[in-house]
């Protein structure tokens, strides 16, 4: 459902205090960033999928921004 939405739209729902989950497999690093900073800023809780074959220092750098409103769980593959 939020995979549909822009990345400002995001952001502005996750500085709003509205926590969800996004599959962000296809959002650049720069924007997951965002979105998390955003969520930081109210205590929103945010879970991004699909980061499987992120590398490791961008995961670092979402959960930095995160600090501490950031989830990350991975698909189930069926």
């Amino acid at each position: 459902m939020f995979e549909l939405r822009t990345t400002e739209d995001i952001i502005r729902i996750a500085a709003a205090g509205g926590g969800f989950t996004l599959r962000a497999t296809l959002r650049p690093t720069n924007d997951l960033i965002r979105i998390a900073a955003a969520a930081s800023s109210k205590g929103a809780r945010i879970t991004f999928t699909g980061l499987k074959l992120r590398p490791t220092n961008d995961i670092i750098q979402i959960a930095s921004a995160g600090k501490g409103s950031v989830v990350f769980e991975e698909e189930i593959d069926v």
